[in-house]
């Protein structure tokens, strides 16, 4: 129950980052039911990224982190957004992403989004 919820508010932040962003579009899906499951399988992705890529980037910068005292978390979300756009272009569905300071905003969109949906719900550790 707690990852189906996880994978919603990660739809849902994905979803609020594409409305505020012109350049950072989901792709795919004719109608309603389509384009919720186009956001989902984008969320699933987004978060196999952030589960498996972004422990690995996270210890090899571990310099940077404490360098920028933590501004560097910035970077990393950008990258991880820009990891998921690049591997769900391969296909017709999916996230795009335009360029590195969309993706730097877009994942702070989606963190800060991610963020406040978890403690209103509940399912924050």
């Amino acid at each position: 129950m707690t990852f189906l919820l996880r994978l919603i508010i990660n739809a849902v932040a994905i979803w609020l980052a594409t409305v505020l962003l012109t350049n950072l579009e989901v792709v795919g899906g004719d109608d309603t039911t389509g384009r919720v499951l186009v956001f989902l399988v984008v969320a699933l992705v987004f978060g196999l990224v952030n589960a498996i890529v972004k422990p690995v980037v996270r210890l090899i910068a571990l310099p940077l982190y404490v360098l920028t005292l933590g501004l560097f978390t910035l970077v990393v979300n950008a990258l991880m957004l820009m990891l998921t756009g690049w591997l769900s272009g391969m296909t017709d569905y999916g996230l795009r992403v335009e360029g590195f300071g969309t993706a730097v905003l877009g994942g702070l969109i989606i963190s800060v989004v991610s963020f406040v949906l978890s403690v209103v719900t509940g399912s924050r550790d």
